[in-house]
């Protein structure tokens, strides 16, 4: 182990029975961003809250965070409104939460106004606040420095071209209970200091950086945190300030007080996911954000600031994007490392000699050598009904501008970028697939889940849709389980009116569709527990079973499948209008 395990386990203890009972309590602390004792003691901390059954909230900033800042307003005067307290301020928050619950119902929007129950500052010796706690770091041990210090420069440079103009945020992993743990806990240690090495080289170009992490929930359906929740429904308010509707009129009276219009939405974000998910936004799932045009509407103000291609709101919104996002898993430090301390633009070259195949081809084969007795074969169309070709895209140097430059020039759109790390892959959404996949790599589904070519996940699909032919109990189980939340989720979005008809008819339509198809090309990329790893493996391929990468292609859910091309001995070749092949891949290798 590359940690002292006791010392964490010791730190752990000590916070619990500090903390005692947390069941439905929430701990918010905030540090100043250099502290790295009070960082690195967030990992036990955390881990105690949540086995003591409470919810966490961190945030690293300056000591003059206007959000922060805009959180104690809040606060302060939806405790003046409860009082009883005859204030325009208090009437204007009792307004903005009267007619949000016109909708809601229950009281429901009311409880993400509660403050915690404990708010906890970092000073020189420890934390102190509503209960007082030492800093304990003793588990930590730094493990190859000097190279995760240069890896994450070359992801700010390389992958982000950083400007010293912008401000950065950096999202982190929190410590879940046991049962979500299904990975290593060291995979969790190691994202702190990745977390941290990201920060301090951004630091070293970017003018202000932020960190930022929060309760992780084990379903879609679930809330999130509150503060969270509340952090998020003033930014995606005040994106929506000038809706000409009675519930962001009512916002309209309530932000002077609170001082929402200070907040800076961040150039760029970098974040590392675990299992689970971050929760439902209430506010998005009941009311929604319009656009200025009132055409479409938006679930979450992330889906704002990034205006993603491949939202189906995008093309409706005239407003541009304001930030880029990167994200990666709780990858073990040595494989973060080896796979993103890569020649981007050598991966890039690659990706586009791929993507001139696709670009080329009406359809795309790929076919097995193997003497197998279920064997990975099908066929990928590229053209739509109309005539117009899909869009072969790559995964590598493709956040270096809040503009995607590409789509722009393709439809005069201008949308927003994100970014996998590590990157590596040619992928397309395709008009269709016809045949069978077999899976024997890894499929993601709230996280990472291996399959085997002994138990592997068969997939079999045609123009309509697909259908699972085997798969190991457990994993299927667990696909119907999300797809089902998902589909509650998508319903409750048609019930509360809070996106546009179409787009929920137009996922309902996709539900059951094949979103992805994909060649890996990521040369240090080798076989891990983790997805976002396996899907970059050159010599791999993958599938992802719902959502693609099209806008007319949205839908709710996102499972990638990674099927080892080198294993199955596939053959990949484009096919154009003359019939001519174009190769790919022969017997899993990869010949571009």
């Amino acid at each position: 182990m590359k940690y002292n395990m006791k010392g964490f386990d010791d730190a752990v203890r000590y916070y619990k029975n500090k903390l005692g009972n947390m069941k439905g309590k929430l701990v918010f602390i905030i540090s100043d961003i250099t502290n790295e004792n009070a960082f690195y003691s967030i990992a036990p901390l955390s881990k105690a809250v949540h086995d003591n059954k409470g919810e966490i909230h961190v945030m690293f900033c300056n000591r003059d965070s206007d959000m922060i800042n805009t959180l104690f307003y809040t606060w302060n005067i939806y405790k003046d409104m409860k009082e009883g307290w005859d204030t325009d301020a208090a009437e204007a928050m009792s307004g903005f939460i009267a007619a949000v619950e016109k909708k809601a119902g229950k009281g429901r929007f009311k409880r993400i106004f509660n403050p915690p129950e404990y708010v906890i500052r970092s000073e020189k010796g420890g934390f102190s606040g509503d209960i007082s706690l030492d800093y304990k770091t003793g588990w930590f041990k730094k493990h190859k420095w000097p190279l995760l210090l240069k890896t994450a420069d070359v992801i700010w440079d390389q992958v982000y071209n950083l400007k010293r103009t912008e401000s950065v945020g950096v999202g982190f992993e929190t410590i879940p209970v046991d049962k979500m743990l299904n990975k290593p806990l060291e995979d969790y240690l190691d994202s702190f200091p990745i977390s941290w090495a990201m920060m301090l080289s951004a630091k070293k170009t970017a003018k202000r950086v932020t960190m930022s992490a929060s309760s992780s929930k084990g379903s879609l359906l679930v809330d999130m945190e509150r503060v969270g929740d509340l952090k998020a429904t003033i930014t995606g308010c005040e994106l929506s300030k000038d809706i000409d509707e009675p519930v962001f009129k009512r916002f309209n009276c309530l932000r002077s007080y609170i001082r929402s219009g200070r907040l800076k939405t961040n150039d760029a974000n970098f974040f590392i996911a675990g299992g689970g998910y971050s929760g439902k936004h209430l506010f998005g799932q009941i009311i929604g954000y319009p656009s200025p045009n009132k055409k479409t509407r938006w679930q979450s103000p992330g889906q704002i600031a990034y205006k993603l291609d491949y939202s189906p709101q995008t093309k409706d919104d005239t407003r541009l994007p304001r930030s880029r996002i990167g994200f990666t898993s709780t990858l073990p430090i040595d494989i973060f490392i080896k796979t993103n301390n890569v020649d981007w633009f050598e991966i890039k070259r690659k990706n586009d000699a791929l993507k001139r195949i696709a670009e080329k081809s009406k359809k795309m084969i790929v076919s097995s050598n193997s003497n197998a007795k279920k064997r990975t074969e099908f066929e990928v169309g590229l053209i739509k009904k109309d005539g117009s070709r899909r869009w072969p895209r790559g995964s590598d140097v493709d956040i270096r501008s809040k503009i995607n430059k590409e789509y722009y020039k393709k439809t005069g759109i201008k949308a927003g970028c994100m970014a996998n790390l590590p990157g590596g892959e040619m992928f397309i959404t395709p008009e269709y697939i016809k045949g069978r996949m077999v899976g024997d790599v890894v499929i993601s589904i709230d996280q990472s889940y291996t399959l085997s070519a002994k138990k592997p996940l068969v997939v079999v699909s045609d123009k309509k849709g697909y259908r699972i032919e085997s798969c190991p109990a457990k994993i299927l189980g667990l696909i119907k389980k999300r797809k089902d939340e998902a589909m509650k989720q998508l319903k409750e979005l048609e019930k509360n009116r809070s996106v546009p008809k179409e787009i929920i008819r137009m996922k309902k339509d996709n539900f059951n569709m094949i979103g992805e198809f994909a060649i890996n090309t990521n040369p240090k990329a080798e076989l891990c527990d983790y997805l976002i790893v396996n899907e970059k493996i050159k010599g791999m391929i993958h599938v992802a079973l719902g959502s693609g990468f099209e806008p007319d292609r949205a839908s709710v859910y996102h499972y990638d499948i990674v099927i080892n091309a080198k294993e199955q001995k596939l053959d990949i070749y484009g096919v154009d209008d003359n019939n001519k092949k174009h190769w790919a891949m022969k017997k899993g290798t990869i010949v571009v």
